[in-house]
């Protein structure tokens, strides 16, 4: 079907599955206390400016807006965070329509998104780890809607959201890169012979202009970070952890977004560019010790592909088929939850890490922290209670 005769965006659809994510979060976020680096981005909101030697000056004025207008209470905190959690659920599921995907496809990529380790627990903080991933998300559903629609609105859209992407954190420019040779490499390669690529690429400069003049005006705070955060903490990652929690932080959903980057590979030959573009941001940070949650905004694309993946697999089978896939899908880690989202109360939860320990000794590097040692919490909800 041509673009322009789709009839459906399946809008509404997309929306209970929002609905859902946001109300798992509502469920958890006043439970057990601030997180301490929630602590250290919420009083950035009594000192704004266009920079600050840990992050870009974006969770500031969100901190500001946050204090101002929810109050300054452990709920308050997260409700910014959840909105965004949410509005990354609603881009998966606009993307995998893009991709072709119908109702089943949809509720597969959304719903593993959900009841993912790795997207439950980074999604309810006050940090600017989710706030990364949604410029992360909006950037591939911009590109791909102006490959879809060749709308030129999509492009300069795209521009503003890198933009803002870098002052919310710089591993925007890194996936940035990543996109662009992505497309470079692939047979798309023509997106970027356009005069409002160039255009909608000032257009990003101009937004991030005002941090990088503060940058220079204070001496570069972000590369002394960068060394401090490399020797205190980058260099002790194992790139071959790295690569083995790379399939495990979205638990059994792994089968979902390694079916949707084969098929970007393979079958969605339009948009090769994003699995070469996850290929280049992988290897990036594998070689620089990056942390596993680095690459977390780099899934959802190949969630939404890996739902339209399996739709095309089973075809007229999903009918009898949809529910031993959902149960498949996502009863494991739906059943895990309370380790990664704090729904349940401070002893419950304690109960529920002795229990998954015991009997189940593979998901041991959720426990296990910075130091490399075992504990008996995640080290966020250690950090929640002091």
């Amino acid at each position: 079907m041509h673009y322009k005769d789709q009839k459906s965006t399946y809008l509404s659809f997309i929306l209970i599955f929002v609905a859902i994510k946001i109300g798992l979060n509502f469920l958890a976020i006043a439970h057990f206390g601030f997180h301490r680096d929630e602590l250290l981005h919420l009083v950035l909101a009594d000192h704004l400016d266009w920079g600050y030697k840990e992050v870009p000056p974006f969770i500031a004025l969100l901190a500001k807006i946050s204090n101002f207008s929810f109050g300054d209470s452990v709920f308050a905190a997260r409700v910014f965070p959840t909105i965004f959690s949410g509005l990354i659920i609603l881009l998966t599921g606009l993307i995998t329509v893009e991709f072709g995907g119908k109702k089943f496809a949809i509720a597969v990529a959304c719903l593993s998104m959900i009841f993912s380790p790795a997207f439950a627990a980074s999604g309810y903080l006050f940090q600017p780890v989710v706030f990364d991933q949604f410029w992360w998300v909006l950037a591939v559903w911009l590109l791909v809607k102006y490959y879809n629609s060749s709308a030129v609105k999509y492009v300069y859209f795209l521009g503003a959201a890198i933009g803002f992407g870098l002052l919310t954190k710089y591993t925007m420019g890194f996936f940035t890169l990543a996109l662009i040779l992505g497309i470079g490499i692939s047979k798309q390669r023509n997106i970027l012979l356009n005069k409002h690529i160039i255009a909608s690429a000032i257009l990003a400069l101009l937004i991030i202009l005002p941090n990088l003049i503060w940058q220079f005006q204070h001496h570069l705070p972000v590369i002394m970070h960068m060394k401090t955060l490399r020797g205190s903490q980058l260099d002790g990652n194992k790139r071959v952890d790295f690569i083995f929690q790379q399939f495990l932080i979205n638990g059994i959903a792994v089968f979902l977004w390694v079916i949707g980057f084969i098929f970007l590979f393979f079958k969605l030959n339009r948009f090769q560019f994003l699995a070469i573009a996850f290929v280049c941001i992988y290897t990036f940070l594998l070689v620089m010790n990056g942390k596993s949650y680095y690459l977390y905004g780099a899934y959802p694309m190949l969630f939404a592909a890996g739902g339209f993946g399996l739709e095309s697999l089973l075809k007229e089978r999903i009918d009898t088929l949809c529910v031993f896939v959902f149960a498949q899908l996502i009863i494991p880690n739906f059943l895990l939850l309370p380790i990664v989202l704090p729904v349940l109360p401070l002893n419950q939860t304690i109960a529920f890490f002795r229990f998954t320990r015991e009997k189940l000794p593979g998901i041991h590097f959720i426990v296990t922290w910075e130091d490399h040692k075992l504990h008996a919490t995640t080290q966020d909800y250690a950090d929640m209670m002091g």
